[in-house]
């Protein structure tokens, strides 16, 4: 039997009947569901230092399973340096197993080392049932070594949803585990 990750399993089992139920949907197809999570960091230093990006690179591959591409500036910024094509961030696409995976150990081991940690603030949504969360360190994810890293970087994770509204992907986010912050 092929392997199939913990939450795509309780996806199928629990949450869309637990979705239906609360949203009345007719067709399981009906249900939202999670099409992928994309992984970003901006490294603004590395302007001056080539070096920066290629470490970002090599820790979003460690924090997710899957290789990382570094993303190109799309015009001139004389103010900041900055020329059309120059290396300035990191990012990974995740879809299928893989999305799953990173989703459970972002709940069950990365969120939970946050310090001071009462939740995730729930107004990232954008409107058509999309939600992005900021985190401020790499480190609180455990495959990153902490006597390894050259500096402290934040980065953005995007939960794309095939939800029509911010209350549906809300719904949905949250039956997968993310510990939204109660109002």
């Amino acid at each position: 039997m092929a392997y199939v990750a913990r939450l795509k399993r309780e996806y199928r089992e629990r949450i869309v009947s637990a979705l239906t139920e609360e949203f009345g949907y007719k067709n399981v197809m009906q249900v939202p569901k999670l099409e992928k999570i994309v992984v970003s960091r901006g490294v603004g230093a590395a302007v001056a230092d080539k070096k920066l990006i290629d470490h970002a690179v090599d820790e979003m591959t460690m924090i997710t399973g899957q290789k990382a591409i570094a993303t190109m500036s799309k015009k001139d910024v004389a103010a900041f340096k900055l020329r059309k094509g120059m290396p300035i961030g990191a990012k990974v696409t995740l879809r299928g197993e893989r999305m799953f995976e990173f989703l459970d150990r972002l709940v069950t081991s990365a969120l939970p080392r946050v310090r001071d940690f009462q939740g995730i603030r729930a107004t990232g949504f954008d409107g058509r049932g999309n939600y992005n969360l900021g985190i401020t360190e790499q480190i609180i994810f455990p495959e990153i070594n902490i006597d390894k890293i050259n500096r402290i970087n934040g980065m953005d994770i995007t939960f794309v949803t095939s939800a029509d509204t911010d209350k549906e992907a809300k719904s949905l986010l949250t039956e997968m585990g993310l510990p939204f912050k109660k109002n």
